[in-house]
């Protein structure tokens, strides 16, 4: 008894998640708050100033949301039909939206009943924006056009038509008064320049355009449309400088981090995608449980809002540092780690003390030779599931000992339904299949004669043959793959090279090398 080894539990490689920065920071952000709004969210836009609030648009209001409130701390419902495109002037004191009857309605931020209201769009607006001088507004609509308005005299300054579909995105330059950029349903990205009369740029995007979006700095910009964002250079004319497709369908809506290194991406694919600057490369993303419409991302970067189809409004906060009380001046502390850096002498003998090691339960009943009570241990929902290794070992050590058909033998309904539900999940995993095939054997060995009884056990059996027979398929395809591989190598050997007036033969793989990903059964 006292020479028992315990089960050696074989090491695995997992392909884990890549660890980066950007992983480590954006998984700071905390379970979410989600809160139910009347509608689809259609536009999420915070104040540019501190606190941080933001104005979420759907249905037919524009709801003000404190950072941690979730409840709205105001409310502007002075619409007729379906609101657009709640947007904050830069200053954070006024607020403009479109409506579905064409309206674009000016307010105060502290007030209830809109400052202006522009009347001259035919159909809905579904874009705003104020030009950096703070003394005008944007918009695109429906109708084909876009306008820009006068803030102070309420009246309408210029009108665009060069678009030929729904005008449903854009955004003003923050750096030039006079600059503004419009995507549409025609498949392009036009920039407009308020002192001309037509616009001074067109980019071809080649889908429905949904969101577009100027840089900082004013000389690139982004569009997304259809499965596609696209990345354009202003200062040489447009030149498309890179397209990604990341998501699996429609791009809906995009944003910038503060440092403008960081592009985020919502999807109605419930997918939240992440962009290095510098390379334009996926470094983290995000899941939701429904089609993203908008996206944000707070001023501080402490705040991601996503607004959902579904009327959901989904809220991360970054998580605080908490300081740590300084525990190194205290005696206690100083009378453990006493002595901790000390070296060594040649003459000082090391006195080690013995490591009690603790036995595993499982380890404790083979010991015993209790292999049934050992094998149902392992077999318990939570160590099948989270390491499953364990289950296996356990079961090659029994089957090693020459007892694991007594181990198998005599089990009820529930305890035969645990063994081909493991079965069923893991016997054609590369790492298990060598064992598990053994004891599927042994299984259908000593309960073939109960199938038929059992309408659990029976389903639970043709679910075990599906799963081999399937297995099975794709182990013969791959052989088949194998074998036009070993045809091309020889059709390729056969040919030869010559260079400079010698013969030289090219060098081929030995085909014997290829290896197939899963093991034959």
């Amino acid at each position: 008894m006292s020479g028992y080894k315990p089960v050696a539990i074989p090491s695995y490689p997992k392909l884990g998640e890549k660890i980066t920065q950007d992983t480590l920071y954006w998984k700071q952000y905390k379970t979410p708050v989600q809160i139910k709004e009347f509608g689809a969210v259609t536009k999420i836009d915070f104040s540019p100033i501190q606190p941080c609030n933001y104005a979420v648009t759907a249905s037919t209001r524009i709801h003000i949301y404190g950072q941690y409130s979730q409840e709205p701390i105001k409310t502007f419902s002075r619409f007729k039909d379906t609101a657009y495109c709640g947007t904050y002037r830069g200053d954070g004191r006024l607020l403009a939206a479109g409506c579905e009857d064409g309206v674009v309605q000016l307010f105060d931020i502290n007030g209830k009943a809109a400052l202006r209201q522009f009347y001259g769009h035919s159909k809905a607006v579904h874009f705003v924006d104020f030009t950096s001088d703070k003394f005008r507004i944007v918009s695109g609509s429906d109708d084909y056009a876009s306008k820009v308005w006068d803030i102070p005299n309420g009246i309408e300054i210029s009108t665009y038509k060069e678009h030929t579909d729904y005008v449903r995105c854009g955004c003003a330059s923050q750096l030039n008064n006079d600059l503004f950029v419009t995507g549409s349903y025609d498949h392009t990205v036009k920039v407009f320049d308020a002192r001309a009369e037509k616009s001074v740029m067109t980019m071809e995007h080649e889908q429905p355009v949904e969101s577009v979006l100027l840089f900082p700095s004013g000389g690139l910009l982004v569009s997304a449309g259809g499965r596609y964002i696209k990345v354009w250079d202003l200062l040489k004319g447009g030149q498309l400088l890179v397209s990604l497709r990341n998501h699996h369908k429609t791009v809906t809506s995009l944003c910038l981090s503060s440092s403008g290194q960081r592009l985020l991406s919502g999807s109605l694919d419930r997918h939240v995608k992440i962009y290095s600057t510098m390379n334009y490369k996926v470094v983290h993303s995000f899941d939701y449980a429904a089609s993203i419409l908008s996206l944000a991302l707070a001023p501080d970067d402490e705040m991601v809002v996503v607004g959902m189809t579904n009327g959901v409004l989904n809220v991360k906060h970054r998580k605080q540092e908490e300081k740590k009380p300084n525990t190194k001046t205290h005696p206690r502390y100083r009378m453990f780690v006493k002595g901790k850096d000390y070296m060594p002498k040649q003459d000082d003998i090391f006195v080690s003390k013995p490591v009690k090691q603790h036995m595993r339960k499982y380890d404790r009943l083979l010991r015993g030779f209790q292999v049934s009570a050992a094998l149902d241990m392992v077999l318990e929902t939570r160590t099948r599931n989270s390491t499953p290794e364990v289950t296996v070992a356990v079961m090659n050590e029994i089957n090693r000992r020459g007892t694991l058909k007594n181990a198998l033998a005599g089990r009820d309904e529930k305890q035969l339904s645990s063994i081909l539900t493991f079965l069923i999940k893991y016997v054609v995993e590369p790492r298990f299949a060598p064992i598990l095939i053994n004891v599927a054997e042994k299984v259908l060995d000593i309960y073939s004669s109960v199938i038929n009884q059992s309408s659990v056990i029976d389903k639970l059996f043709l679910r075990l043959q599906d799963t081999l027979d399937k297995e099975i398929s794709y182990q013969e395809e791959l052989l088949e793959v194998l074998g036009m591989m070993d045809t091309l190598f020889a059709t390729t050997a056969s040919k030869i090279e010559t260079v400079s007036g010698e013969t030289k033969s090219i060098s081929i793989p030995d085909p014997k090398n290829v290896t197939a990903v899963k093991p034959s059964l």
